[in-house]
């Protein structure tokens, strides 16, 4: 398997949805489809590493699939609004890199 950039899994799933999927779901529908798929990802996070037990129904289900369709729908939302996902993600590292450089450092609880 070989590693893609951001930007090369933007234009995958935009190459996807173009031939496969026929359209984005308006923005929207994305938005709640992420939502879902950020619960069924904290379903299966609460029962694998949390005090929950599995239900027949979370069995056979996988952490890397559940994150991957996050992802995917994010990459959705990003591609539908135009948005960069690497410089957006650059940007957002330089932030938290900028504003954070001490604060973890000194924080006792860690």
């Amino acid at each position: 398997m070989q590693d893609i950039t951001i930007k090369q899994a933007q234009q995958q799933v935009d190459e996807w949805i173009r031939t496969i999927g026929v359209r984005y779901f308006n923005e929207l529908t994305n938005l709640g489809i992420l939502m879902e798929e950020v619960g069924e990802l904290s379903r299966l996070m609460v029962r694998q590493y949390g005090e929950q037990s599995f239900k027949e129904s979370d069995k056979g289900r996988e952490l890397g699939d559940e994150m991957a369709d996050v992802l995917w729908v994010l990459i959705c939302l990003a591609n539908q609004t135009g948005v960069d996902l690497n410089a957006a993600f650059q940007k957002n590292m330089a932030k938290k890199t900028l504003r954070d450089q001490d604060r973890h450092r000194s924080n006792e609880k860690l």
